[in-house]
Order: C-alpha cells, then structure tokens, then sequence
C-alpha cells in the first residue's frame, strides 16, 4: 500500500491545515446556497484557489451533506503525462493537509479487474496530477471522515474510450454515489472572448448531449479565437459523464455560477482561464399537469418574445440575459421545446423534459440550443431570424403507458428508451404528418430512438401532454 501524498499543497492551497479550513469557509460563506436538490454529480473547476475556490464552492454547495454517499467518483484527464487508457489509484489513500482520505480500494481493484482492456492500476499519473487534489478539501470539508473516493485519471483522447467508460461506471451513477468532474474552461484568451467562449461550451454541456459538447469544442477550435489553448480541458471527463445520463430526461443539468481568473483580484483580464460550477440532479419531483396548470395569452406572448429576444443577444452577444417580469406561473418547473421553422420548414428544435428548472429558463436555454446546437442544422445566422416562426411547447410530466391503446394521437407526445437509446415526437408531429398510431411509433422509434421500425414494441413507452404556442 502507498498513499498518494499531497503535491500542490502551498501552491494551489494553504499547505496549513488550519489556514486551509478558515479559506474553505470564507469560500462557501460566500458561495451560491443550493439551489437543486438530488445532485448526483458536480463539474468543479481544479485551479488555484484563489482564482477558482469561490465557484468551487459553489457547486460543493449543490451536494446534500446528510446524503451517506457510499462513494465519491472523481474524474479527471491527464495534465501532466499521456498514457493511453484511465488509471485507477488502487493500492493507497490519497492525503492533504486536512488528513487522509480513504480511496475505496476494493472497488478501485474490482474495476480494474473486470475492465483491464481500458481501465489500468497506474500510479504515476496520479503523483502529480492537480486536478483530483484540488478537490479532496471541499469534500472534506463537507464530509469530513464519512469520506470515501475512487480517483480516476483519463489519459485518453478517444471519445471512444470515454463511452466504454460511461458504460463502465452507469450502474454505480445513482443516489448511492457522487460524481465529481473536473474541469476549467477556456484558458488563455482575453476576458471577452473567454466569457463568450465559455458560455458556447457551457450551453452545449446544459443540452445533455454529448454531440454538441463535441460539436462546440470544434467549433471553438474553429474560431482561432486569440490565446485560446483549450476551451475545456477536462472535456474527456466531461464526456464520459455525458455518455452516462444522455437520452434520460430524469438528469438535468443546472449553471450554478460561472467566472473566470480576470474577476480574481489576483488575476489581470489579458489572458484568463474559466471556471463553470454545474450540478446534475436526478428528477425524482412530478412538474405541471394539464388538468390544473394553463398559460394564459399574456404570458404566451411573453414566452415567445422571451425565446426571440434570447437568441438575438446570443447571436449579437453570446450572452442569453434578458430581464422580464415574469409571473409565478412562467417560474413553475417543467419541461418545454423550443421549435424553429423557416419557411413552413422545420428549422431546429431541441427541448427538456426538466422537472425542476423554471419554465422561462428552460425556454432561454432551448431557444439558444434549437438555434445553435441542433446538429441537423447549420447554426442560425442573424439575417436568417425574419423569416424565422417560433413554436412552444410546454410539456407535462411523463407517464409509462403498457399498451398503445392508452396513446391518443394528437393529444400525447410519445418518448420511447430502450437502454441507452431514447427519441420522442411531439403531439403535434401526428397531426402535422397524418401518420396512423402505428407509423407514429414507427417513425419514432426507427428515426429518432434509433431502435428500428419494430424496437417499440420491446421498449418502455411514456406519453405527454403539450400546451402549444407559436408566433
């Protein structure tokens, strides 16, 4: 046995143990209070912490201390070696100033054993890794000794490698388990460009779907924005992460608070590096229901307007901030689609069935995705937004159904999952094509859960209501 012992200790963070807890306090006196319930997993930022503890902070904060996690996963990608694979420290605790924290070391060697073509008992990556220290403190100081860990370090590249191991790790992503991904953001360009940089990024991981992460990457790559080294640099264990809860509407991912270096005292605006707090949370809550819940006509205009205006200062700003009064009922959690046609032609249309994200949010954050992140579609260009319609629809909770009897075309939606694989249509998909009950799961399962013409009759079915609305 050998204990993985601290590295960055005086550089990254008080080497002091006494000194470390009064700065961990500062930080989460002031961070953001939890604002989900259910977390289930957090993207942290690993810099130091005078320029990144403060987000940090905030998104330990989302994490339900009273919750008896059995294990805490950390993900991390190589900074300092490449190897292929992923290491798992196996054989020893990891240690910082505020003591040692035990690392599960049974699983930690279970995994390895039964997956040894990707997962690896290596050592050396670890030694000198920041990226998983950096948050061992948070944790313990939100833990203390109830800690346990397993450390995983990705040294490869291949989104490949990533899905076998989001496949590896699905059957330990529940409530029993926390996962702790680590990452910063952009680093390097000026303060301008990384904000705008870093919302292009951020907004693809909110979509829960691993292809617009991969998409947005590229495409910030693309952009030769000046300085701009990475605009992710843990986008591995990002991905890995993304593998593990796409397709499944019971995950949602929520922006708890963003900053870069350049808002650290300590740090200047040329070049900074940025730091995104994002918590997953499980949805375990039912949202509206028809039979009580109705948008009135004032507030489907502002709804509109609101999704509209959304994309117009992300295309002129690369921000979505837009400041409405809005009532209590445009802050009831549920899901929503934001559709875009362009010339009676669909356009994009992306949507969530959240349970917990306020309805005017959730609208901001697929009328941004609908024109940027639909990879069916080129990005929409501002000169292209006149001849752009937009359609809503406001979604109810999801109800299985055993038998097609039970769905009505053109009052439910259907969404079929089988396994990894999940796709829906709108109700108003069956009255727009004319398709018979059939066709309607047909399609569904064969164009948009990838299943095949027949795979619905061997996958779970839920139906959905949707209160519907367009310019």
């Amino acid at each position: 046995m050998k204990n993985r012992k601290t590295f960055v200790a005086g550089k990254f963070y008080p080497e002091e143990k006494n000194a470390l807890t009064s700065e961990l306090k500062k930080y989460f006196e002031n961070a953001k209070p939890n604002l989900t319930s259910n977390t289930i997993a957090i993207i942290a930022p690993h810099a130091g912490y005078v320029f990144s503890g403060q987000v940090a902070a905030s998104a330990f904060n989302q994490i339900d201390v009273n919750n008896d996690y059995e294990n805490v996963f950390i993900l991390a990608s190589s900074h300092v070696m490449l190897f292929d694979g992923v290491s798992v420290y196996c054989d020893g605790n990891y240690e910082t100033p505020l003591g040692e924290v035990k690392v599960n070391t049974v699983l930690a060697n279970k995994l390895v054993k039964e997956n040894s073509n990707l997962l690896k008992n290596y050592q050396q990556p670890h030694y000198t890794e920041h990226s998983i220290e950096v948050q061992l403190p948070f944790l313990q100081y939100k833990f203390g000794e109830k800690l346990q860990i397993i450390p995983i370090i990705l040294g490869t590249d291949n989104p490949a490698d990533c899905k076998k191991l989001a496949e590896i790790l699905t059957p330990y992503f529940n409530s029993k388990n926390l996962f702790v991904i680590s990452s910063d953001f952009s680093h390097y360009p000026s303060y301008t460009d990384g904000q705008k940089t870093d919302l292009a990024t951020s907004s693809a991981i909110l979509t829960n779907n691993p292809n617009e992460l991969v998409a947005s990457i590229a495409n910030n790559k693309k952009a030769k924005t000046g300085g701009l080294v990475t605009s992710l640099c843990g986008w591995t264990s990002v991905l890995t992460l993304m593998y593990i809860t796409e397709n499944n509407p019971n995950f949602k991912y929520s922006e708890i608070q963003y900053l870069n270096s350049g808002d650290s005292p300590y740090g200047d605006k040329i070049k900074v590096v940025g730091y995104h707090a994002i918590a997953i949370s499980e949805q375990r809550t039912k949202g509206i229901d028809n039979s009580s819940f109705s948008i009135s006509e004032i507030e489907k205009t502002t709804l509109l307007k609101l999704a509209r205006n959304t994309i117009i200062n992300y295309l002129q700003n690369g921000k979505d901030s837009t400041i409405y009064d809005f009532t209590n009922n445009l802050k009831t959690a549920c899901g929503a689609f934001v559709t875009l046609h362009k010339n009676g032609k669909l356009r994009g249309c992306i949507g969530n069935f959240s349970q917990d994200t306020s309805l005017y949010k959730i609208i901001q954050n697929m009328a941004i995705s609908s024109a940027i992140h639909d990879n069916r579609f080129p990005q929409v260009n501002l000169s292209e937004l006149d001849s752009i319609d937009i359609e809503i629809s406001v979604l109810t909770p999801l109800k299985k159904i055993t038998s097609i009897n039970e769905l009505k075309l053109g009052k439910h939606g259907i969404y079929i999952k089988q396994g990894k694989n999940s796709g829906t249509f709108l109700p108003q998909v069956a009255t727009e094509t004319g398709w018979t009950k059939e066709e309607f799961l047909g399609h569904c399962s064969q164009d948009k859960t990838g299943i095949g013409w027949d795979g619905w009759k061997n996958a779970e079915l839920f139906v959905y209501e949707a209160i519907v609305f367009k310019e």
